[in-house]
């Protein structure tokens, strides 16, 4: 009976836990220093019961975006401690761009849309999370 030696697995894909973005507008810190990129990681299931114990939520329900945001965006420009206060201070339009990410990465397990150009129609995939403007790859 010949043996063959055996096909090595395929390496599995590593899950990605972090994603780079770029803000919209910029958080501008105390100082005036204007921070735009930064990193978020996925949430745990920690991440999402902990802040139902923060008494800021318990008194406002909507408060529970920003003790959320603030415990997975682990980069802010300079910026390595990213707590309430900073997220409280967020332009809107950031602050609603975060929430959306927050949504694809651990909602649907990725950053990856499939889109089609308007003109003709052909179809391609875009990485959302890439931190670039629209137009830009």
């Amino acid at each position: 009976m010949r043996r063959t030696a055996p096909v090595p697995a395929e390496t599995p894909e590593r899950l990605r836990t972090e994603f780079a973005f770029e803000l919209p507008r910029g958080y501008v810190d105390p100082a005036g220093t204007l921070h735009r990129s930064g990193v978020m990681r996925l949430a745990t299931a920690r991440d999402e019961l902990v802040p139902l114990r923060d008494d800021r939520v318990r008194e406002n329900p909507a408060y529970l975006t920003v003790v959320l945001l603030a415990r997975v965006i682990t980069e802010l420009g300079d910026i390595t401690d990213v707590h309430a206060g900073v997220v409280e201070d967020l332009f809107a339009a950031d602050l609603a761009f975060l929430q959306e990410l927050y949504r694809r990465i651990n909602s649907e397990g990725h950053t990856r849309a499939g889109v089609a150009c308007p003109s003709c129609g052909h179809g391609f995939t875009v990485d959302m999370a890439g931190g670039g403007r629209p137009g830009e790859s």
